[in-house]
Order: C-alpha cells, then structure tokens, then sequence
C-alpha cells in the first residue's frame, strides 16, 4: 500500500509541477520572446477579446498601426491600460482615435503614439482571471503560500526518508557500541 501512495504522489506532484511551469511560462515566460501578458478586464472588445482572456501583445512602432488594427495602450495618467481598435490615425499630431468593438462611440480622448504598448498577437480564453487573481491581494498571497506548501510537501518525503535512516544508522551503530553484558 505504501508503494502505491508513493507513486500517486509522484504522478500528483509532477502534474502540479508541469501546470505551474506551464502557467508561469504563460504568465512571465512570454517575456522572454518580447510578448506582454494583460487582462482583459472589460467587455469593450468583445467578441474579438472576451472578458477574462488573457491577450499577449507585442511592441510595434506607432508607423506600423493600420485603421482596423487593435493597439494595446497606456489609457490615462493611472496608468491605466486598454485594448481598443483603431479608427483613424492623425499622424501630423501623432495621435489614434479608437473604439471598442462592443461599444456604441469612439473613445472620447485621441491615444497618443507615445502611449503605444503594441498590438494583440493572440488571446487564451480564461487565463486572465487567474492572471489578474495572482497579481491582487489577497490571491498574490494565497497563491505564493500554495507554492510554498506544494514545495515543503515535495521535499518532505525524501526529508522524512533520509532522517528515518539516519535514525536506523544511529540506533545500529549504538547497538554496536554497546557492552557486551556477561551472562551468568
């Protein structure tokens, strides 16, 4: 029985350890190859980005963006980001005018080039929620405590295992070591 339990726990532990490298590459990792992760937070853009998707958006010079294009931009002085379509471009005052697809009228302020992130290269449905959750309290921190447990109770058993022997081996040369008492 023990045996058993021994590789359910490591058929566990190394599907939890394959989720979290795949979620922190999917989080973080995109990086590496010049992607940014954000949140999809609203419905402005549905049904291209549906609320709680996460969009990976990557950097392009302003002279890039076409009318029609979704840019990704810094919003306000908050640094509020959004993701909206392009609706016409003023390239003498460097300046974007967009829409959400899903909303009735064109923003009311124009997006400066400057406050240009990039444009969406693709979307994963979902994956934002749980994005937008680990970043915020209290989900930063209940997160980084379940690393934390998942890491303890991945080394626990081999800890347990070598301090069980190393007891064994203690409790061996003891014996060894001890008198020999005499019997009558």
């Amino acid at each position: 029985m023990r045996e058993k339990g021994k590789k359910l726990w490591k058929v566990i532990s190394t599907l939890v350890v394959v989720i979290l490298v795949a979620l922190a590459v999917l989080l973080a990792g995109v990086r590496l190859v010049g992607l940014r992760p954000f949140a999809v937070l609203s419905g402005s853009m549905e049904p291209a980005y549906h609320v709680g998707s996460l969009i990976y958006v990557k950097s392009c010079a302003p002279e890039k963006v076409r009318v029609g294009d979704p840019i990704t931009f810094i919003l306000d002085e908050n640094l509020t980001v959004a993701t909206h379509r392009v609706v016409s471009i003023d390239a003498e005052n460097q300046h974007f005018y967009t829409k959400g697809d899903a909303n009735d009228a064109a923003d009311g302020a124009p997006v400066c080039f400057q406050n240009l992130i990039g444009r969406p290269v693709f979307t994963i449905p979902y994956l934002g929620y749980l994005s937008h959750w680990i970043v915020n309290p209290p989900g930063r921190y209940i997160s980084i405590t379940l690393v934390a447990v998942f890491v303890i109770l991945l080394f626990l058993p081999d800890a347990l295992h070598k301090a069980e022997e190393a007891d064994r081996k203690a409790e061996e040369d003891k014996r060894a070591n001890a008198p020999k008492q005499n019997k009558p």
